[in-house]
């Protein structure tokens, strides 16, 4: 039973890596760039920050969120559990930008 607690405990650990999280925000790109229109995939782009290796910087047009968060519901099957619950934090704070915008 301790070995299944230590093991769940690494798995969100590492769900929350750095470079896990890198990895899975290269994919969303990665996606979002091919589903979105040929102008606007030099507008989906993501940072990390070389300092503060778990802030990410996302820089995406507003007329191409909507790719981006479709990108990210394709991959949240895939992620590990602690990574969904970052993206979905993620996903919200850009929906919410989103609606400060439109007031």
């Amino acid at each position: 039973m301790i070995r299944n607690i230590a093991k769940d405990v690494t798995d969100l650990k590492e769900g929350l890596n750095p470079k896990n999280l890198a990895y899975w925000y290269d994919k969303v790109v990665k996606e979002a760039k091919e589903m979105a229109p040929p102008w606007l995939t030099d507008k989906i782009n993501v940072k990390q920050d070389p300092i503060l290796h778990m802030k990410f910087n996302v820089d995406i047009s507003k007329r191409a969120v909507e790719y981006f968060i479709m990108a990210i519901d394709n991959n949240l099957d895939e992620m590990p559990y602690s990574t969904k619950l970052y993206f979905l934090k993620t996903q919200d704070v850009i929906s919410d930008e989103m609606d400060k915008s439109l007031v």
